[in-house]
């Protein structure tokens, strides 16, 4: 196949890929992740989260349906270790196997006009990204087809992860742990849409969110921010009329300055007055949408 020139790529790893098997996998799994696993086909994955008692962030993930009772748990940023004894915690009888696949798996994001399955090797899945507005693939596959794989990508533009970070930030989607973490809610990096059910059933945290859809709007709000000059080292606190009202969280170059995602108060700030790095210094931080 020839992809063409209007097809980018990026090769990651992933921080997570995990099997989880056994009769009782597919129940299990739809106990404990915020998402509604019943809706999902053979063909695709369902994004969601692995939430704490108290509602707050874990961890994220996909969840691939490998059979019927064999599932791969696939994360772009979250851990392995951290999702792997989140489950595992919650392991009492259950007829459930976790074996982590980590070490053995590489992935590729596909942007542009190509067809995934035609992209992914014997032993892989292809499914629906999460890194930018736009529709792409992701393909996760046995480090051992790197070199089938490998042949596919001349024809495309590889892309560096740092522009890989800087359209993430401009689709304003959160990584997690890093944008939105264990003190934060799914509600504040505004996951709620894409990540949580609010119709499956239980799992752990749904009260907490449950009430969240009840009560409305939240403290504390991840926004896009742009800063001049060089990025600054994360997490960056950030100030207003010298008061901390939350810190820049991640960052990617852009331009001659820098452009990142900032979880910020809700309450008695002022958009239009912008942000500074000290509490003392002039606001160099600006809010922004993009055009």
């Amino acid at each position: 196949m020839n992809p063409g020139p209007e097809v980018a790529s990026y090769r990651w790893n992933p921080a997570a890929a995990l099997r989880v098997s056994g009769e009782d996998s597919a129940s299990f799994l739809q106990g404990q992740f915020t998402n509604d696993l019943h809706k999902q086909g053979m063909e695709d994955a369902v994004y969601g989260l692995w939430l704490n008692q108290k509602g707050k962030v874990l961890a994220d993930s996909f969840i691939l349906r490998i059979a019927a009772q064999e599932f791969w748990v696939v994360s772009y940023f979250s851990t392995a270790a951290v999702i792997r004894e989140r489950l595992e915690a919650y392991i009492i009888a259950d007829d459930v196997v976790i074996e982590d696949l980590t070490a053995r798996m590489t992935g590729l994001t596909v942007l542009g006009r190509v067809n995934g399955a035609e992209w992914t090797p014997e032993g892989g899945r292809s499914f629906s990204g999460r890194r930018t507005r736009e529709p792409h693939r992701e393909i996760i596959f046995p480090v051992d087809a790197e070199a089938a794989v490998n042949g596919r990508l001349a024809d495309t533009t590889l892309l560096l992860s740092a522009e890989m970070e800087r359209r993430r930030i401009m689709a304003a989607i959160p990584a997690v742990p890093a944008d939105i973490g264990p003190a934060d809610l799914p509600n504040e990096g505004g996951l709620e849409t894409e990540a949580i059910s609010y119709t499956k059933g239980c799992y752990l945290g749904q009260e907490v969110m449950a009430r969240l859809k009840s009560m409305g709007k939240v403290r504390r709000q991840l926004v896009r921010v742009r800063g001049e000059g060089k990025p600054p080292p994360l997490p960056a606190p950030v100030f207003q009329a010298g008061r901390k009202v939350g810190e820049v969280r991640s960052v990617a170059p852009d331009g001659a300055g820098w452009i990142g995602l900032a979880l910020v108060s809700l309450l008695q700030i002022l958009r239009t007055e912008g942000l500074s790095p000290t509490a003392e210094g002039t606001p160099t931080i600006a809010f922004f949408e993009p055009a």
